[in-house]
């Protein structure tokens, strides 16, 4: 039956005795909240340090000086199920990848089930409100690349599922995907074994995988297979470098992409030409280059650009989609460009750390904590021209490849670069990384950010509309982001294990206030609340519409939404350099009311929401009912469903300010 206003009394009732309980049940929750309306101050967790800054610098300097770290607490498992379950978030600029338009937005167990105008909505009882007034909402990030709890130079990378997840969360990323890398000869299957087997207990959001084909074999084919038809992949990856390691041979990248072709996945590659990369490293090494510095000039934006071309060249053959992921250089860019205007199906990744980098300033005793593959470039306007390829759709998504050690770790290679573990940080702060290199230097606007940080992958991987958009019946995985705040990246601050940041001393337009996933408020300001284990596994089915529907030719059911994107390129002229004497445009100017596009939902034939051409409007607030309504988007709720919904969180010694 439906909740009734009878029903929500009794519950109120009922709970009124248990709220002093629930606060001795968990203290930590009350210990921030203030009692006169202001923000929660978190006074041991802060994901952001928020300043009235607004003078900008990029310093790509690690500190000399050890930094001392905590480890990070772990929260209870069992976090109490309060009405985080009905959320209401209103006045809020809503966007997606195709539209931009002021909107309120309600959440129910964990899903969207209202977006519209506050006119139209009747919020039910016990439901928490946001007020997200001057600021945009928008889908969590979705970081198609990461390395958590990884071997890899005869050590393991720091950041494990929980350290990681919970870092990414801290900076807007609701979903990740990460690589199975199975050893030369393993079973693959066992290999996805271990990886859930380290994953689904810690993962504090929900999480995929790509599984890598480190060798080939009739065995590798058909465990292809059932990982397609059983375990809920579809992307494979392959290595055209790391030789002796995980390097195919062209024959071997063939056979793989055909069969990714005929089992309905995606083909994926890291494109660099190992067999050059290993004869630079002989014969730097002979020639006495040991040092950090040696990586770089091992492997040259053209052994990375020659390796694009000839994955694109192949993958055309065998008629395959590919994913060329981490691009970090303008010469592999151009090859995808290309690729893509001779009618190709081809996607490529580019890195936060491509973007928020460059190696011209760092210091030569620094340079092996930059040291990952293919390599930061040097010339200062790399991410320039990464950025304008993101605009203009040669580039599709932006990943971390978060593969974090520590200064010890990474100084084992100190005197032999090939020796290096390969890998940096950047799954907590892409999302203002390229928001600040993006929409903030008025490259991008803020739905090609949603497209590049989010929507896209989801696409991809096929995992839209349930990722990746704010709708009807998508998950709740959500940001409330302010555009004109300030945050400076800091290894003092962040939340991932290593000790050191590449992105140190970097201040950065647009934090995420809240961060919201499957309608649990995980992060409010600078207080995150999250638990081992919360998150969920994502199957990634085959067959992925957006993807094989322009391979065989014909229109995606998502193809007409591109239509309504703009990019600020449109009023930018893309070959001025880079400077700061010049006027930026309001990257986050925000409309009066609408931007025109499509409805972001309907809801029913007879609701009467607010379109772009609406008369009447926005109203700011919904109207709340908390005694009358019979308002129910739940199937049936009985009382004691009713009174976990409205579960009421009074501070210590004062009344309710509000619901949780």
């Amino acid at each position: 039956m439906s909740v009734t206003a009878r029903d929500n009394a009794a519950a109120a009732d009922t709970l009124k005795s248990e709220a002093q309980s629930d606060e001795q049940v968990c203290p930590d929750l009350m210990s921030s909240a203030p009692t006169d309306g202001s923000k929660p101050i978190d006074v041991s967790d802060a994901s952001t340090q928020i300043h009235p800054e607004t003078s900008e610098s990029s310093t790509n300097t690690v500190p000399a000086e050890d930094i001392s770290r905590m480890e990070p607490a772990k929260e209870p498992a069992d976090l109490p199920n309060s009405a985080q379950n009905r959320l209401y978030i209103k006045r809020g600029h809503v966007v997606n990848h195709d539209g931009m338009q002021q909107a309120d937005v309600y959440i129910e167990d964990g899903t969207v089930r209202y977006v519209g105008s506050g006119a139209d909505f009747v919020v039910p009882g016990g439901c928490r409100t946001i007020d997200a007034a001057g600021k945009l909402v928008m889908p969590g990030g979705i970081d198609p690349h990461t390395h958590f709890q990884l071997e890899f130079g005869g050590t393991v990378s720091v950041d494990d599922f929980y350290k990681g997840t919970k870092a990414a969360v801290a900076g807007g990323t609701t979903t990740i995907l990460d690589f199975v890398l199975p050893k030369k000869g393993e079973s693959l299957l066992e290999a996805y074994d271990t990886w859930r087997a380290r994953a689904d207990p810690k993962v504090v959001c929900d999480y995929g995988l790509h599984v890598g084909i480190t060798w080939w074999s009739k065995s590798v084919r058909d465990e292809m297979k059932i990982l397609c038809q059983e375990r809920g992949v579809n992307s494979f990856k392959c290595f055209m470098a790391y030789k002796g390691l995980y390097q195919l041979n062209d024959s071997e990248l063939y056979e793989v992409f055909e069969t990714c072709k005929e089992l309905g996945a995606v083909a994926m590659v890291h494109a660099e030409n190992g067999d050059i990369i290993a004869k630079n490293v002989t014969k730097l090494l002979s020639e006495g280059v040991t040092g950090p510095e040696g990586h770089e000039l091992s492997r040259t934006e053209e052994v990375e650009a020659e390796a694009t071309n000839r994955a694109c060249v192949i993958a055309h053959q065998t008629k395959a989609p590919l994913y060329v992921t981490r691009v970090t250089s303008k010469l592999a860019a151009e090859q995808l460009s290309q690729a893509k205007r001779r009618g190709q199906v081809v996607y490529g990744e580019t890195l936060a750390s491509s973007l928020g980098c460059t190696l011209t300033n760092v210091k030569p005793n620094a340079l092996v904590y930059y040291t990952t593959s293919p390599p930061i470039r040097k010339d200062p306007e790399t991410p320039r021209h990464l950025v304008k390829f993101l605009a203009l759709d040669d580039l599709q998504t932006t990943g971390s490849d978060n593969c974090t050690f520590n200064r010890n770790q990474k100084e084992l290679g100190l005197k032999d670069f090939s020796k290096i573990p390969n890998g940096v940080n950047g799954v907590e702060d892409r999302m203002s990384v390229v928001w600040e290199k993006g929409v903030q230097s008025g490259l991008i606007d803020p739905q090609r950010f949603v497209a590049i940080t989010s929507t896209n992958a989801a696409k991809i991987f096929n995992l839209y509309p349930r990722k990746g958009r704010i709708a009807h019946g998508s998950d709740a995985d959500l940001i409330i982001w302010d555009p004109k705040a300030v945050r400076t990246i800091s290894a003092s601050t962040h939340h991932q294990a290593c000790d050191f940041n590449i992105f140190e001393g970097m201040k950065c337009h647009g934090v995420p206030e809240f961060v919201i996933v499957r309608g649990r408020v995980c992060v409010e300001y600078d207080l995150i609340r999250v638990a081992e284990g919360q998150g969920s596994f994502l199957e990634t089915p085959v067959y992925p519409s957006f993807v094989y529907d322009a391979l065989n030719g014909t229109v995606s059911d998502y193809g007409s939404d591109e239509k309504h994107a703009r990019n600020g390129i449109q009023s930018l002229d893309l070959n001025s350099k880079s400077s700061h004497d010049v006027d930026i445009p309001d990257a986050y100017a925000l409309p009066e009311k609408y931007i025109p596009g499509p409805a972001l939902s309907v809801i029913s034939g007879d609701s009467q929401l607010s379109t772009p051409h609406s008369a009447r409007g926005h109203r700011p607030d919904g109207t709340k009912n908390m005694q009358e309504s019979t308002f129910s988007i739940s199937e049936e709720l009985d009382k004691s469903e009713a009174r976990s919904c409205i579960r009421v969180r009074a501070p210590p010694g004062g009344k309710s300010t509000g619901f949780w």
